[in-house]
């Protein structure tokens, strides 16, 4: 008989409520605790926000304040697994000596540190983590990225916390995990704080056009596209040729612009070139006219239009809700999960359905099966009493096979968490972002593979095996240590695995219990499985992009690489997922993610709302003042979000405006909104005569939630929390030298993860690999080297 679903007892919160989201996709039993009134979701968008958050879920209703509340909870939580809570002050009480319980906390900031206790929202943690900093005009003011994307960031990673405390559950007991968001922001932001880091640079806002790769926001004949030069010779060739044939290249074929540093310098005068060419065109047709060439090209749709995608419709993306109302139409998961099966049917509860729970008989807790061998010749070891405590992917063999940004994040995360992981390349076709000279970042010339800041900092914690996979030898041996492995990841086009003789049925005949997570753009099936795809034309194709701005006819669009941040953050998830499903069923699976779904997953309510969504710069649907507003300091600028008239009454106070309290045209919310002029006005003449750290203690200090909006240096420099957190780790690399990196978010008590080691240099795991791993005598691998193989 198998084992029951989890059972997650969630207390929500707008930072937690994605985690419980994602826990229902796979397959978890989640129990949403509601006050007595209701969750405030259930009142939220007129109840779009309850519908989008927290169908499929099971309710019970429980008075926390009242006497017995606690006991209540408690019952419940002696036969849950996770308790996913998003409570300010946490659910210690009730949890208390419940050695089973993955105690999960997402907080705003983290338990500990000089501002655990600030009030943090969507917009003042995006502030305060340094996303406002990287979206936006150079000479406008920061922007915020629509659908609470600080928030969705925390909740991704409060799953992948509860999930890992699963997993380590196998050898212990549970544990309390603290989640913070600003955290998680902090590590979300490419190379926000990287510049900083490794060049000693804050890169200004970047408007509509990438800081580091040449792509950008171009404007079409009815809308907008997302897309650029591409990232090879053979990308720009194509787009050349394009344009000749339409006799509208100017002066593009003219030599110097073969020159990809030529283009870069003069990257204006080329995108005008390309501007007067695609400004012509209806956005849909050009998209599928670039593709046919394959350039990486995608329309700017906005939610509403999603659902007239034929490839999320083909791959079944969507969600059916049942409502007391009637049946709707949602987004979907990020991934299919089990074995290839999407959750596509949820009903909305109405509250106290399950009241039931809270008088059942405490459920079993669920067995702890010891964990899964690390390969088929390996036996899974006999647990030893008082051992070291070991991360809780300890034991757990990656090969890696992914590239740039979306999949090396993926793999970052499980390597920071404890797992082997094996990174594939060669000389002769090594990682982007180990040579190309405008993503590298770095203090000395760009030219040595071995320094770029950005390579660094996402491989920190893995080994490198040179080994050249476009030869007969190079994929046999590849094919050696599949079968040793438990995981492989790779993101290349949908294509590449099968032509290489390694598609899933292959994997799964050299290692029967492989788990094998692809993470094409637009994933293995469907009728743009094809599409060449960055992240920008991804998020373009999400949602994201065409709601990124202050109106209809200012759009600005998201320009790094959220797209790759969040489908790697997606793939560690179902990856876990998949690992904790061979532990339970002990069959493997293929994952195929497309890095398209992973971010319509994060669009939030956008899809329910329907043709009235669009681009609204940082006000908030329900809530008055919520703003940037300029500070005392050359770009500096004060993020503040007022939830209700009792926080509009302390920032009154605070400003020296006390009669705004009252006055009937600012008394509500509903009123500032129409009065947007005055208030805004009243605030913003406050804010320019302070700086933004000042300003936002002495409203934090009354309740308000405020923060500096904060770019790399700041974060790096002068963030205390992240600091008291130690947020940022110093390692030595053996070529780069010393340098901080980017932390790791998500804090296990009593399994934790961290930076133990710097990233590789190119080759220098070969021989171990091969030899340790693979099993390769040293006659072979001195083969394989002489015959240019192992480079």
């Amino acid at each position: 008989m198998s084992e029951p679903a989890p059972r997650v007892v969630e207390l929500s919160s707008p930072f937690a409520r994605f985690a419980g989201r994602l826990l229902v996709g796979l397959g978890h039993e989640v129990v949403l605790v509601e006050p007595p009134e209701g969750d405030e979701t259930r009142r939220e968008q007129g109840g779009d926000a309850f519908v989008h958050w927290h169908a499929g879920k099971r309710s019970v209703t429980v008075d926390l304040a009242a006497p017995d509340g606690t006991a209540q909870l408690r019952r419940l939580l002696r036969g849950a697994d996770i308790l996913l809570d998003g409570t300010e002050h946490g659910a210690e009480a009730a949890a208390e000596g419940l050695d089973q319980l993955v105690h999960v906390r997402v907080t705003p900031f983290g338990l500990v540190g000089p501002r655990s206790d600030w009030q943090g929202t969507d917009l003042v943690v995006a502030a305060l983590g340094g996303m406002l900093a990287q979206v936006g005009d150079p000479d406008g003011p920061p922007l915020r990225l629509p659908e609470n994307q600080a928030e969705q960031l925390a909740g991704v990673n409060a799953a992948l916390a509860a999930l890992l405390g699963l997993r380590a559950r196998r050898r212990g007991p549970g544990q309390l995990i603290d989640v913070s968001a600003q955290a998680c922001v902090a590590a979300a932001l490419e190379a926000g704080a990287l510049a900083y880091l490794h060049e000693d640079r804050v890169p200004p806002r970047p408007g509509s056009v990438h800081p580091l790769v040449p792509h950008g926001l171009f404007r079409a004949a009815d809308g907008h596209l997302g897309g650029g030069l591409g990232g090879s010779p053979r990308m720009w060739d194509a787009l050349l040729d394009w344009l000749r044939e339409e006799k509208a290249d100017a002066d593009l074929a003219e030599p110097r612009w073969q020159d990809p540093v030529e283009r870069k310098k003069h990257q204006d005068h080329v995108f005008k070139v390309v501007q007067d060419f695609v400004g012509t065109r209806p956005k849909a047709e050009f998209a599928r006219q670039a593709q046919a060439r394959k350039l990486p090209w995608a329309a700017v749709d906005l939610p509403h239009e999603l659902p007239d995608n034929p490839q999320l419709a083909a791959r079944d993306f969507f969600t059916r809700v049942t409502t007391p109302e009637g049946e709707r139409t949602d987004l979907g998961f990020p991934f299919a999960f089990p074995e290839g099966r999407r959750r596509t049917k949820l009903v909305v509860p109405g509250p106290g359905d399950d009241q039931g729970l809270l008088d059942d008989p405490p459920r079993a807790a669920r067995t702890a099966p010891a964990p899964a061998p690390v390969s088929a010749s390996v036996p899974a070891p006999e647990p030893v009493p008082d051992e070291p405590v070991r991360p809780a992917l300890d034991g757990v063999r990656v090969l890696d096979l992914t590239w740039v940004l979306a999949g090396p994040y993926c793999t970052k995360i499980l390597a920071d968490h404890g797992a082997e992981v094996i990174k594939v390349e060669s000389a002769g076709r090594p990682d982007p972002t180990r040579f190309a000279p405008f993503m590298h970042l770095s203090r000395g010339a760009h030219t040595d593979p071995n320094t770029n800041g950005y390579f660094n900092e996402v491989n920190r914690n893995k080994q490198s095996l040179a080994l050249d996979t476009r030869t007969e030898e190079g994929v046999a041996v590849l094919r050696e240590l599949i079968a040793h492995c438990d995981v492989v990841v790779e993101n290349f086009s949908s294509t590449v695995m099968t032509k290489l003789g390694l598609g899933y049925e292959a994997l799964r005949t050299i290692n029967p219990d492989i788990v094998y997570v692809s993470m094409s753009g637009m994933g293995h099936t469907g009728p743009r499985n094809g599409w060449v795809s960055y992240a920008d034309t991804v998020s373009a194709s999400s949602g994201l992009t065409g709601l990124t701005g202050w109106g209809p006819d200012d759009v600005v669009g998201v320009i790094y690489g959220h797209g790759d941040i969040v489908a790697g953050l997606q793939a560690a998830l179902a990856t876990i997922a998949a690992l904790e499903h061979r532990a339970e069923t002990g069959h493997g699976q293929h994952i195929d993610l497309s890095q398209l779904e992973a971010i319509a997953a994060h669009m939030g309510t956008s899809l329910l709302r329907g043709t009235e969504v669009g681009p609204a710069g940082n006000t908030h649907p329900e809530w008055s003042p919520q703003g940037v507003y300029r500070s005392l300091g050359a770009d500096r600028w004060l993020a503040v979000s007022v939830r209700d008239d009792t926080e509009w009454t302390a920032l009154c106070e605070v400003i020296g405006r006390p009669e705004l309290a009252t006055d009937e045209r600012t008394r509500t919310a509903g009123a500032r909104r129409r009065e947007s002029a005055l208030v805004d006005g009243a605030l913003g003449t406050w804010a320019r005569t302070m700086s933004a750290d000042a300003a936002a203690e002495l409203l934090q200090a009354c309740g308000v939630p405020a923060g500096a909006v904060q770019d790399g240096r700041e974060l790096v420099e002068h963030d205390p929390q992240l600091r008291a957190r130690g947020f940022y780790v110093r390692k030595e690399h053996p070529v780069a030298g010393a340098f901080l990196h980017e932390g790791v978010p998500i804090t296990l008590t009593r399994t934790p993860g961290g930076i133990r080691e710097p990233a590789p240099v190119l080759g220098a795991d070969t021989d171990a690999v091969l030899r340790d791993v693979a099993g390769l005598s040293p006659e072979r691998i001195q083969h394989l080297c002489t015959d240019g193989v192992l480079r």
